[in-house]
């Protein structure tokens, strides 16, 4: 029988993977990014996990991928090309949407739920 709830355990997580962007999208700072996958669905379309970065300031380019997040702990401030920044800080969700272009400055380590599909 599948398990059909799968429940985010924050406390047992695992082994992150942990990596940094492409030098070429680092625009300020030496950005460590930590992702714990917690579940995927048709066959990796959709997947959910949690995600935290260190402090510095990248480009954040979605491409084809829509993702939501959930800020648990931290603050970013995230600039769509063409737009003004918005401050997230814990508690706070957004989306962005395929072909979302812009800059993600982490002010304080984040923390985030996150689903891509």
């Amino acid at each position: 029988m599948s398990n059909l709830l799968v429940s985010f355990d924050f406390d047992r997580l695992g082994e992150p993977r942990e990596y940094r962007p492409p030098a070429d999208r680092v625009l300020e700072g030496d950005v460590v990014c930590r992702s714990w996958d917690v579940d995927s669905a048709k066959d990796g379309k959709v997947r959910a996990g949690v995600f935290e970065s260190t402090p510095g300031v990248n480009r954040s380019i979605k491409g084809e991928t829509w993702e939501f997040c959930l800020i648990l702990s931290g603050v970013a401030e995230i600039t769509e090309d063409g737009h003004d920044p918005v401050t997230y800080k814990a508690g706070d969700c957004f989306i962005m949407k395929p072909g979302y272009l812009g800059t993600w400055r982490t002010i304080e380590t984040v923390r985030k739920v996150w689903v891509t599909a």
